[in-house]
């Protein structure tokens, strides 16, 4: 069973050690592809399985440290934070502790709408809290629920969603919104939408869909070019200029950050190639990373840019850290590629045959090997909650599992401060 985030009395923690959580995200969006929110997931250790104490207080413990630690706001990317609550945390009234325009709290643990649950979950809607049904298993013993409910999640890999018609009619006067969990495939979306769905959950977590035969448009080569270019070093700002002038919107991009970073010295800018090294490394990176990855992104892959930028920014924090320093220079541009297949729904070895890259990028992106390679893997692995390799490389490389969430918070708080 996954380790959900749900809450206990105070007290019960008092006999437990604080640990560092292991965090993921799932991200819910609608069918245009826009995110809603994200559904938080925690471990107490890097084993996949739960681990054989109380649920509530494992549980417990993760949440309120990482509440303490991080904001949550921030781990969510400013959308909703979706946070499981089983029904002695929400007597508990811990989801209080949060505000009630950052977060839905999810139902868990439930078999039936029993009359105290009623009340439970009437004090949360009269609060202005918004609550989701999960497990739910269209049983009209539910139904009791339906005038306190904003959201109902549907696991469609237990429950045939064809099954959710009859329902339709009886969550309408509520306005109940329908969430599908394990969506996988394109088709599939399509197939709930139809059928009445409103957000689905899992679809931009799914093995990449690879496209036979195809091949990059010029304009994507073009980005990737610049981005392989922006990262070489030292940085040909030759290149790089020759890349921008070739296209329009690169150009005005790039001159009006120029104006907005300077002083009250007037800076006359002569060439594009003054432009970029007016700007100075770090700057023009940053600029190069948000333009170049809007252009190869579709809606459908915006959720996995976002999680590129992060994972490229943890990396390059973690790479500053023990035996990782020996590929500083090559980790944010190896995050930031990282999911460059998904997006652009290409094998990452066709893709990289495209880029002048290093070889030790090449061999992390494409086989995971080298030192590199198992950055990428600690990094990502952490970020998506595969946390069953997370501890022995943390140890072997001696890095602070404390100082890992604290970078990835701060990652977080990077890319929504990007406004993308």
């Amino acid at each position: 069973m996954e380790n959900k985030l749900c809450f206990v009395n105070h007290q019960s923690l008092n006999n437990w050690p604080m640990q560092i959580s292991y965090i993921s995200r799932q991200a819910i969006l609608d069918k245009n592809h826009q995110t809603l929110g994200y559904e938080l997931l925690f471990r107490d250790s890097p084993e996949k399985k739960f681990p054989e104490i109380d649920q509530d207080i494992a549980s417990s413990k993760l949440i309120i440290q990482n509440y303490f630690q991080g904001d949550i706001q921030s781990v969510s990317l400013g959308k909703l934070a979706f946070i499981n609550f089983t029904e002695k945390g929400l007597i508990n009234k811990y989801p209080l502790m949060f505000n009630k325009d950052n977060i839905v709290i999810e139902l868990v643990g439930h078999n039936s709408a029993s009359e105290r649950l009623l009340k439970i979950v009437k004090y949360y809607h009269d609060q202005g809290y918004q609550v989701a049904l999960t497990e739910y298993d269209l049983d009209e013993k539910w139904d009791v629920l339906f005038p306190y409910l904003a959201m109902i999640k549907i696991d469609i890999a237990i429950i045939n969603a064809q099954r959710i018609r009859p329902v339709l009619d009886r969550i309408k006067p509520f306005d109940i919104k329908l969430i599908a969990e394990k969506v996988e495939t394109n088709y599939q979306l399509q197939s709930l939408a139809e059928i009445g769905f409103h957000y689905y959950q899992g679809f931009f977590y799914n093995e990449p869909e690879i496209i036979a035969g195809q091949t990059l448009a010029p304009i994507k080569s073009q980005m990737l070019h610049l981005i392989s270019e922006t990262f070489n070093k030292p940085i040909n700002y030759d290149r790089i200029a020759e890349i921008i002038g070739q296209d329009v919107n690169l150009t005005v991009g790039l001159l009006k950050l120029v104006n907005n970073v300077t002083t009250d010295t007037r800076v006359e800018i002569t060439s594009l190639k003054q432009a970029a090294a007016y700007l100075g490394e770090d700057q023009l990176k940053q600029f190069v990373t948000i333009i170049a990855l809007s252009k190869l992104t579709t809606n459908k892959s915006s959720e996995v840019s976002k999680q590129s930028l992060i994972t490229a920014k943890l990396m390059a924090k973690l790479a500053n850290e023990s035996v990782f320093i020996a590929v500083s220079d090559f980790a944010f541009i190896t995050g930031l590629l990282s999911a460059i297949e998904v997006i652009l729904s290409m094998p990452m070895d066709e893709i990289v045959k495209t880029m002048p890259l290093a070889k030790p990028i090449e061999d992390a992106l494409v086989n995971h090997t080298g030192l590199l390679g198992k950055l990428l893997d600690l990094t990502t692995n952490y970020i998506t909650g595969k946390g069953e390799n997370i501890q022995p490389l943390a140890d072997l490389y001696r890095l602070d599992a404390n100082f890992i969430h604290k970078e990835f918070v701060n990652a977080s708080n990077w890319c929504k401060s990007l406004g993308l």
